[in-house]
């Protein structure tokens, strides 16, 4: 079977690597957009692309019907789910197939039975592989979490089922967390990824992060391509990878690997997958989960095996099996950069807005992976990754030098970006030594308090689409238009600006554009400076509003309403 045409049913980066892999394997590549995406960079590398009709990620690269429909409007003969959105949902995979397509991925049986964190638990156990003790069903209420605290100990860590990226998931130290713990876990699991079954496991204290690429022929061949480190990361979701993962001992990396295909051989896995482990500092190895997926990190096991991952992505899918038949000896080092559109300096809050100025790095050993051009936006409906800035080279010392030079010529204007805080790592002992010391919460306990904001421009305002019917040679056509061309045309906004009104320091700013999914405090309550007051989900995270003085807070919006970057969320009197 070969593959004609791919409907790539995602968006950014990875959207854009999918494909370039496609072009390369002489694939016809078919995009799909939400209406702030009509120009964006990934529609502009695909060979066709098909609007999705909506500005939501539930509307548009969360609807099956819709992704269905414009594989069919492209004549797609398969589909590429990327990473995030719906890549590890098994409805997704099977309705494609039902459709009559080729999912290039693993099975919809296989994703059930891995992508369900509670059932790939069972598997491991069966497998052999290390794990830290845990409930082994979805939780039925924040009490049951509460007795399996008191029954193993502090600290442990909720987490949904069904998903991954470091959401949906909450960790507690004292037994008061827990319920709150549970609540916050359900609640980011149903915005992220539709389901809030979550279920809860003792926590490893200040543990490395370390996981094994797999592929999988879907006929009982499992081969592992190399090891990661990525320990570095901040709520949970990961800034910087490398690959092999440096500082594992030969037991410690025979024993991930050999984990990590007995638990994909078990259920025939198909594709390309990630088994990812705890390894904690007396070295306890202790399974995570599997994401039954491309990961975003996937570059540095590329860079030193000289794998191309979705192009074996594609020659699994269209039955031709995996190119090679044992894990390939790794050739030097390889570390990558998630550029964020972030501000570190104020705790990582999203940043997003138009990219007014791009300088991109280049030279030996240099990749960009990335979503974005010069004069493209960082969406704040979708996830604030904009680009991966990879290095490799012949040695771990080596790699981190050249990963400094890249930085230095990185230029962004128009956003924040994490670009500050790579270099600062790089001048922190424990991550650029031999000793690597760093743990999965070293960025919030070591480093974040020592980071500066960045001056930034103010949010660029969101551009929308507006669709018209009109007739063009006697046929009805519908053209998405941008509310400023359109207000532009009707002479709107003319006679001058309007002048600024001046500041109410007693007005309590949303910090990101998002939406409020829950008030902490009580309309009229007191409130002290520093005080948490509600949560916003911005970028598909929760982001904590505190109280910017002391005061009576009154509220001004309802939870569910969404705010831009400065709106009123009520005022403190």
């Amino acid at each position: 079977m070969t593959i004609q045409t791919v409907l790539i049913a995602n968006r950014g980066e990875i959207a854009v690597r999918v494909a370039r892999a496609c072009a390369e394997a002489g694939i016809r590549s078919v995009a799909v957009y939400a209406d702030q995406d009509v120009d964006a960079m990934h529609v502009r590398v695909a060979d066709a692309a098909v609007a999705l009709d909506g500005t939501t990620a539930a509307a548009t690269y969360l609807d099956i019907p819709s992704l269905l429909a414009a594989a069919r409007a492209a004549g797609a003969d398969a589909v590429h789910p990327g990473y995030g959105f719906l890549s590890e949902s098994a409805d997704f995979a099977r309705a494609v197939e039902e459709a009559g397509l080729t999912w290039i991925g693993p099975t919809p049986e296989s994703i059930e039975r891995l992508g369900d964190k509670v059932s790939a638990r069972r598997i491991a156990i069966a497998a052999g592989a290390p794990l830290a003790p845990g409930i082994d069903r979805p939780l039925e209420d924040a009490d049951e979490a509460v007795a399996f605290a008191r029954q193993h100990g502090l600290p442990v860590v909720v987490k949904a089922a069904f998903g991954g990226g470091g959401r949906g998931m909450r960790i507690a130290r004292t037994l008061e967390e827990v319920p709150d713990a549970f609540e916050a876990a359900s609640r980011e699991a149903v915005g992220a990824f539709g389901r809030g079954e979550c279920f809860v496991e003792r926590y490893l204290e200040h543990p490395r992060h370390v996981e094994a690429q797999v592929l999988g022929d879907g006929r009982g061949t499992v081969v592992v391509v190399g090891d990661r480190d990525c320990s570095l990361q901040r709520r949970s979701q990961k800034l910087v990878e490398e690959a092999p993962a440096p500082g594992l001992t030969a037991e410690q990396r025979t024993r991930i690997h050999e984990a990590a295909r007995d638990i994909c051989a078990a259920v025939d896995y198909r594709g390309a997958g990630t088994v990812e482990f705890l390894l904690a500092s007396d070295g306890t190895i202790a399974f995570l989960e599997v994401n039954t997926r491309l990961q975003v990190e996937h570059p540095v096991t590329e860079m030193v095996t000289g794998t191309d991952l979705v192009r074996e992505q594609l020659r699994i899918a269209e039955g031709r099996g995996i190119s090679f038949a044992e894990t390939p000896e790794p050739v030097g080092h390889a570390i990558e950069l998630r550029v964020n559109a972030e501000d570190p300096g104020r705790g990582f809050l999203p940043s997003p807005g138009r990219i007014e100025r791009l300088r991109v790095p280049g030279g030996p050993g240099v990749r960009w992976d990335a979503g974005v051009e010069a004069g493209d936006r960082v969406e704040a409906a979708f996830d604030s990754l904009a680009a991966k800035l990879v290095v490799h080279a012949p040695d771990r010392d080596a790699a981190l030098v050249r990963l400094r030079r890249a930085i230095g010529e990185l230029e962004v204007e128009g956003v924040a970006t994490v670009a500050p805080f790579a270099l600062a790592v790089l001048d922190e002992p424990a991550f650029s030594t031999d000793a690597f010391a760093v743990s999965t919460q070293w960025i919030e306990a070591e480093l974040m308090p020592r980071l500066e904001p960045q001056l930034r421009p103010a949010p660029a305002p969101q551009e929308a689409l507006r669709r018209i019917a009109i007739e063009v040679d006697g046929r009805r056509v519908v053209l998405g238009l941008p509310d400023a061309l359109l207000a532009a045309a009707a002479g709107a906004g003319g006679g001058g600006a309007p002048a600024s009104a001046a500041r109410d320091e007693a007005v309590l700013e949303a910090p990101v554009p998002g939406t409020l999914v829950r008030w902490l405090v009580d309309d009229g309550a007191t409130v002290a400076e520093g005080d948490a007051v509600a949560v916003l989900d911005a970028m598909k995270m929760e982001t904590t509003v505190v109280a910017h003085r002391a005061g009576a807070l009154a509220r001004g919006i309802e939870e569910g309403a969404t705010t831009a970057i400065g709106d009123a969320l009520g005022r403190i009197a």
